[in-house]
């Protein structure tokens, strides 16, 4: 009898336990799907369109928020849409004055706090410089890369938090091409946002007068390209490109001979090529090579491009301007394509009594805003084509005009997420 009560005691306590046990679920179940209508389910589409819009800086950071944010914000198309809504900035180098007692002395290397990125130091950590090869890095010879961004007529300094030795040479959606010092004549291509580096194979070895690269993104084929432009000492100008994953750079027919004057005039890449002015005054046309087939091409210029004038890229098309200083204007043109186009008269900009202007840059891919730059004492203006006004970039730091002065590379620049390689990067399907 007393093992009858034991045994259903037992079964009571046990559908009790059962009892309790369904009643939890059913309340977890009741709160998970309260949550769930707080928080409804927003599709991918959704997710991208609104990360598109935030500031590149915010993007390092939310892509880590969850794995299908990952995926949107490290996939190609978005990455270029992204790129595609990103205003320009000016990125320039700073001299550092640095102290010996900030650094400590490690085996041939001298490191700084952990906050700066020392292009060559984590170049030389990756393994791509043979041991052997590795000179001693001096700090004190290094440079900051810092930026200014424009809005509502006022310039901000901005650090990257990183520095390098070596000079920029030339610039691409967000990817900057570094004199690389572990090697006379090697580069290094670096994304001062993602600071994801790479050291490109060594090419032909001429003086910095002598010669001039450009970089810019094939759209046929989605690869970016190096090129590089040497005068030999009979004056005969040759070319070298390099895409990537290539193991050394090929030689192309270069220009006409004659051509080139000098290299003092940045690149531009616009159209599908990239275009040089080739002469300090009074130049008749442009040199270009189209980035696809690889050819060069002589574009005749609708006026003769005297010191102040200069091209520059604007939504996606060819822009000249060149100063009529008899009327106090700068007269805009534009080139669509390179198929047989003319170019074709844009805007006439009124500049008073400010007739040193030269042309730096748009703000944007979408804006019709040119961010003009003057030499005499490196102030910088801005003029909205739609509205037809011209004003002065304020500084919130007084002594900003006086470190752009000083600094050894001043170019139009973007922050991406964009890779040397972006071939590697997850296809997917977004639009803005």
């Amino acid at each position: 009898m007393a093992n009858k009560t034991g045994s259903s005691k037992k079964g009571v306590l046990l559908q009790l336990a059962e009892e309790r046990a369904l009643s939890k679920k059913e309340i977890d179940d009741e709160k998970r799907k309260h949550q769930e209508s707080l928080v409804p389910y927003m599709p991918k589409d959704c997710v991208s369109i609104i990360l598109v819009r935030l500031p590149v800086q915010s993007l390092q950071s939310s892509r880590f928020v969850c794995k299908p944010w990952y995926n949107i914000v490290n996939s190609s198309l978005f990455i270029d849409a992204h790129l595609r809504r990103s205003k320009f900035v000016i990125i320039f180098l700073e001299s550092a004055v640095i102290e010996r007692s900030n650094f400590y002395v490690g085996p041939q290397i001298l490191q700084e706090n952990l906050n700066t990125f020392w292009v060559e130091a984590n170049l030389r950590r990756s393994g791509s410089i043979p041991v052997l090869h590795q000179p001693d890095l001096d700090p004190r010879s290094k440079h900051y890369l810092k930026f200014i961004e424009f809005e509502d007529g006022k310039g901000k300094f901005k650090e990257f938090n990183a520095s390098c030795l070596g000079n920029i040479r030339a610039t691409c959606n967000g990817l900057i091409l570094i004199d690389n010092k572990f090697k006379k004549g090697g580069l290094i291509v670096f994304n001062p946002v993602t600071r994801k580096l790479v050291a490109l194979p060594l090419g032909t070895l001429y003086p910095p007068h002598d010669e001039s690269y450009g970089f810019g993104l094939c759209n046929v084929t989605g690869k970016y390209k190096v090129v590089h432009l040497f005068r030999d000492e009979l004056g005969y100008v040759s070319c070298e490109i390099l895409t990537p994953g290539a193991s050394s750079w090929r030689e192309v027919n270069g220009p006409s001979f004659g051509l080139f004057g000098w290299f003092g005039y940045k690149p531009i890449s616009a159209i599908g090529a990239l275009h040089w002015i080739p002469q300090i005054d009074r130049s008749e046309c442009l040199v270009s090579i189209e980035l696809h087939t690889e050819k060069f091409h002589t574009i005749p210029l609708p006026e003769h491009s005297r010191a102040h004038d200069g091209i520059i890229e604007m939504k996606g098309f060819l822009c000249f301007i060149v100063h009529q200083e008899i009327c106090q204007r700068m007269d805009v043109w534009v080139l669509k394509s390179l198929q047989g186009e003319d170019w074709t008269t844009y805007h006439s900009i009124t500049i008073g009594y400010i007739i040193d202007l030269v042309p730096f840059c748009s703000t944007s891919r979408d804006d019709e805003e040119i961010i003009f730059r003057r030499d005499e004492d490196c102030s910088f203006y801005t003029y909205n084509l739609r509205f037809e006004g011209m004003r002065k970039i304020e500084f919130e730091i007084r002594k900003g005009n006086e470190s752009l002065r000083r600094s050894r590379s001043c170019l139009p620049h973007v922050n991406s997420l964009v890779s040397w390689d972006i071939g590697g990067a997850e296809q997917d399907q977004f639009d803005v």
